[in-house]
């Protein structure tokens, strides 16, 4: 178990821990990781088939990417996902190269990057025998935002429902992370109290934040990049590279108790 960052007594009411919510992106599976693959794989498409030069490839992937963490301000369910980022494609490769694209490059970049995302996205073996044995002791949700088919693609090619009693995904509710409402949603479908539950990811503003604000018995930051958290920053009770750590902290979560 790597030593915390601040190891607070833990917030809870004594009564233990009985729910662990977990979010998905970057947390449980490497999605960075599988954009990177299908970004590469963009790039030599662009290069190989359409004459771009390399740099040029990468300046529209580049592009895409910048447009797409910009996001969208309608996180309904009606949104049509594939349009808009085809969309964002179409744009970035008009702005690379200063003319509107050939029709169905646009389409063809956008669905060649999902594809070979989707692809890459897996729950490591270790990592889904550590949540069936946690699931012998807690109850487990799954809390993750994004738009409803976006995230509900990746929770079919992991096959989470295998894992978790519970999946939650902000695109299908009012507000996301770290809205307190998301939260009371979740602990009100756990059947717990808040300070029964801790909370695990990898984002200190919408994970880590919104634990601490929803009044979580304790927040697990899992910190794989080695990032420095700022003064602006929420601050986890415990911080770990990987998930595969979280047994650990737990068993020092319950020892307190």
């Amino acid at each position: 178990m790597r030593t915390p960052i601040d190891v607070m007594a833990v917030r809870g009411s004594g009564s233990g821990v009985a729910a662990l919510l977990f979010d998905l992106d970057n947390t449980l599976i490497d999605t960075a990781g599988a954009g990177r693959h299908a970004g590469q794989q963009v790039k030599d498409l662009l290069i190989t088939q359409h004459g771009y030069e390399e740099s040029a490839a990468h300046l529209v992937i580049e592009k895409f990417y910048m447009k797409l963490e910009n996001g969208h301000p309608d996180s309904s369910m009606q949104r049509d996902i594939d349009k808009e980022r085809t969309l964002l494609f179409e744009l970035a490769i008009q702005e690379t190269n200063g003319t509107k694209p050939d029709e169905g490059l646009a389409a063809e970049c956008y669905f060649l990057w999902k594809n070979t995302r989707l692809k890459h996205i897996h729950i490591p073996a270790e990592v889904k025998a550590m949540l069936r044995k946690l699931r012998q002791s807690y109850k487990l949700l799954l809390l993750t935002n994004g738009s409803s088919s976006v995230q509900r693609e990746k929770i079919k090619v992991c096959q989470c429902e295998k894992y978790f009693d519970i999946i939650v995904v902000g695109g299908e509710q009012q507000e996301q992370k770290p809205a307190s409402s998301i939260f009371q949603e979740c602990f009100r479908l756990l059947e717990v109290k808040p300070d029964a539950c801790v909370m695990i990811g990898d984002d200190l503003k919408t994970d880590i934040q919104g634990g601490v604000n929803a009044g979580v018995s304790a927040t697990i930051w899992i910190n794989n990049n080695n990032l420095k958290p700022d003064a602006h920053n929420a601050v986890p009770d415990y911080t770990v590279k990987t998930v595969l750590e979280v047994k650990d902290i737990l068993e020092y979560i319950n020892h307190k108790v």
